[in-house]
């Protein structure tokens, strides 16, 4: 495993996530192997959200973690709060931020968070009332860093403006099938293509420039949930670059696809969303590969982009 120090944030942490998201299909006795096969490959940082299974992954993984013989600071705990399917709503308020963490550590079965991140942006959030919760928050060692996912620059100097403690993390979507996140740099003022707009005002480059971590989440995923691009007839010139360059490297084409992401120098973390402990096996190989600069924009090319 390769592992990176936050700037601002926890230190040794690797560069893989496991994203806990689809945690609730596990069997505690499941999950407990799910757990220990992540610490084994050195995964020690696991993502959670409110809303994954309305708190379900939250719940499986306190009862299950107990059980690996894990200490609890040997692993970074982080967990996401503000989004509502139940009620259709993203919430950024402080009640609910301050309710929401109580929820996360009853279900956790934990002391504290290492990092608390606000999920989506509420559209009408109060700078003020998010920089009273995380003072709250923090001060009763409840959450000792935060950050954000998906949330633009804007958004972020308007929360700076009024949070005390460095938001270190921005989970953003990135991966060989969603390049959003720098299509519109390389095609700039390019009206013959749709990859020319900029669809985050620059976040990736705000990010770097503010010593904000980005965070990469569905890194093998077409769309938001549309199955995998690994192996999928759809995209087989990708899946003929990944076999060649995974062949150079002794690895998996899925290792080769999360490389392509941890090589871009931006110093990015990939969450995993995976159960399967053998996919993630192959996911962690990643960190054997150190793509050259050529590979790098082969891999760019083949998943469909054009130069200008």
């Amino acid at each position: 495993m390769k592992y990176m120090d936050i700037v601002n944030g926890p230190v040794n942490a690797s560069r893989i996530i496991l994203g806990c998201m689809r945690m609730p299909a596990l069997s505690v006795g499941d999950a407990v192997n799910m757990i220990r096969t992540a610490t084994e490959l050195g995964v020690n940082f696991f993502d959670h959200a409110t809303c994954y299974g309305n708190g379900e992954a939250e719940e499986r993984f306190g009862e299950a973690f107990p059980a690996t013989g894990i200490k609890r600071e040997e692993v970074i705990i982080q967990s996401k709060c503000g989004l509502h399917f139940d009620t259709k709503e993203f919430d950024w308020s402080r009640d609910d931020i301050l309710n929401s963490v109580d929820g996360i550590l009853t279900r956790l079965k934990m002391d504290y968070l290492d990092v608390l991140l606000l999920h989506r942006p509420d559209l009408i959030f109060d700078p003020e009332e998010v920089a009273e919760a995380f003072d709250n928050l923090y001060t009763a060692g409840k959450v000792r860093h935060f950050g954000v996912s998906n949330v633009t620059p804007g958004q972020l100097e308007l929360l700076k403006k009024y949070v005390k403690q460095p938001l270190i993390f921005n989970q953003l979507q990135f991966s060989l099938d969603q390049t959003q996140l720098i299509d519109s740099g390389l095609y700039l003022n390019n009206l013959t293509t749709d990859r020319s707009i900029n669809r985050d005002n620059g976040i990736l480059d705000y990010c770097r420039l503010h010593d904000i971590t980005i965070q990469a989440w569905s890194p093998l995923q077409i769309g938001m949930f549309k199955g995998c691009f690994v192996d999928h007839p759809d995209y087989p010139e990708l899946n003929m670059k990944l076999a060649e360059i995974g062949d150079k490297y002794g690895v998996p084409k899925t290792a080769v696809a999360i490389a392509w992401i941890l090589r871009h120098p931006a110093k990015m973390q990939t969450i995993a969303g995976t159960m399967n402990p053998e996919h993630l096996k192959d996911i962690c190989d990643a960190v054997k590969v150190d793509l050259t600069h050529r590979e790098w924009y082969e891999l760019y090319l083949a998943s469909g982009k054009f130069l200008p």
